[in-house]
């Protein structure tokens, strides 16, 4: 039996590299809409973004151990929880362009003293403006509601994942 679940999708290569290169991507256009784009990123923008490494870092593991079964495992539901906590801190961040969350957000990350990723990379996670709106990113979408789109498909893709992997290879 373990040996025909190492046959199904979540061990393949592909599928790891995917994980990694959307992530990766998403990192790079925060930092086009940053420095070329010239919009400056609030908390929780930068909290996303830290959550968009948790993922590429996760997803590396996944890929380095995709050989054994309860390390995919893992994986894929570290990545199920990052996802969740993506798609909370974009629904925030929606909530507050939109309205329907009152609050604000100041410049501090919450980050413990021994995990000062705004000191060791500003130019990455440094916090800019407080939080308010998102940019357009195409067709009247702004970047709130696409990040919320992204963060749930990949949720969902994630549990067939887990369910594929549950599921012993016929």
């Amino acid at each position: 039996m373990m040996k025909a679940c190492t046959a199904v999708l979540p061990s393949k290569k592909l599928v790891w590299l995917m994980l990694i290169v959307f992530s990766l991507l998403l990192e790079s256009v925060a930092l086009i809409y940053q420095y070329v784009l010239d919009y400056p990123p609030c908390v929780v923008c930068i909290q996303i973004r830290i959550l968009l490494v948790a993922m590429i870092v996760i997803s590396l593991i996944g890929l380095l151990l995709r050989a054994y079964m309860s390390s995919r495992f893992v994986s894929l539901l570290a990545l199920l929880a990052v996802c969740g906590v993506s798609i909370e801190r974009s629904w925030m961040l929606l909530g507050t362009e939109r309205g329907f969350i009152f609050g604000s957000c100041g410049f501090d990350l919450g980050l413990p003293a021994w995990l000062a990723l705004d000191e060791w990379l500003p130019f990455v996670f440094k916090v800019q403006t407080t939080c308010g709106y998102t940019p357009e990113i195409a067709f009247g979408i702004t970047m709130a509601e696409a990040l919320l789109a992204f963060f749930s498909v990949m949720a969902l893709f994630i549990v067939y994942l887990l369910f594929v992997i549950a599921k012993p290879a016929e």
